[in-house]
């Protein structure tokens, strides 16, 4: 009897060392067995504040993986691809005078609020989700913790392997954009970070496009912390609620320069401010004038 207590404490301590092994040691969880994606981010984000528990928690997940094939689409595709033309086309204008007529209230309030047309904020989400039917299929955790460990020369060159094939870019064109965008992807992914935490929201659960953007306005987490509005005056801001994504938009775009009566070239430098392409302006405002 005597021995198997003496056992079982000895398995006990064995544990509890293990356990501590595992929380205070570098991070070791990595999508191939031999080779570590994430520990150098996790261990940047750590030294800037993050609780080390919390980053444990998140990266040890079987959720969260180096997205290889989703992050490569931020390296090939093209703004001037999109089909623009399906935007102003009848069933499109129906669906958005439905929109229209559905959140007249939130609509209105965020039209008297913020000077902003009803139209331009109906045609934003129009373009950007189809009314909150596309919102993307990519975990945003993912997909900014990816781009994010491409400073990482190591993780660099592994995911340059994997997609030189597939791309148009020179390796010095590649190094350089992957230097670039990690650090953007870097300050979106601890927004983030701050934005769930928050809101206490699931971060597993968030899904958003190619490059990182989420909810029915497509904000980048960056932009959630400046311009998120709470629509619904529920205390919290949820950019997956079409009242609070409405109201985002609208102040969106009044803090960005818009105002009652603003004309039609002012306009068009505001909303570049939301998306720079050309095509993208020019269809807002079109079919923002079709609903008028």
């Amino acid at each position: 009897m005597h021995d198997t207590f003496v056992l079982m404490k000895r398995l006990l301590h064995v544990s509890a060392c293990l356990l501590a092994m595992a929380f205070f040691l570098p991070f070791e969880k990595a999508v191939c067995a031999d080779f570590n994606y994430f520990g150098t981010l996790q261990e940047k984000l750590v030294s800037e504040g993050f609780k080390r528990e919390k980053i444990v928690q998140i990266y040890q997940s079987p959720n969260v993986f180096f997205d290889t094939k989703g992050v490569s689409l931020f390296f090939v595709h093209r703004e001037a691809s999109l089909n623009y033309s399906q935007f102003p086309s009848p069933l499109s204008l129906a669906a958005a005078k439905i929109y229209l007529k559905s959140y007249e209230e939130e609509l209105s309030r965020a039209e008297s609020t913020y000077g902003v047309d009803r139209e331009v904020i109906t045609a934003i989400i129009l373009v950007e989700t189809k009314f909150g039917q596309s919102l993307g299929k990519r975990q945003v955790i993912n997909t900014l913790s990816t781009m994010a460990s491409l400073s990482d020369a190591n993780v660099r060159n592994r995911f340059w392997k994997e997609i030189s094939g597939s791309t148009k870019l020179s390796l010095e064109a590649f190094e350089k954009k992957a230097s670039d965008k990690s650090s953007w992807a870097y300050r979106e992914l601890k927004a983030l970070l701050r934005y769930t935490e928050k809101e206490e929201m699931d971060i597993f659960k968030i899904t958003g496009s190619y490059a990182g953007a989420m909810g029915i306005p497509q904000f980048m987490p960056s932009n959630i912390v400046r311009f998120a509005a709470d629509g619904n005056t529920d205390g919290r801001i949820d950019l997956f609620d079409h009242a609070d994504a409405i109201a985002s938009i609208a102040n969106f775009l009044k803090k960005c320069g818009w105002y009652r009566g603003i004309n039609e070239e002012k306009a068009k430098k505001v909303i570049r401010q939301y998306n720079p392409s050309s095509y993208y302006i020019d269809t807002i405002l079109q079919v923002a004038q079709k609903l008028k």
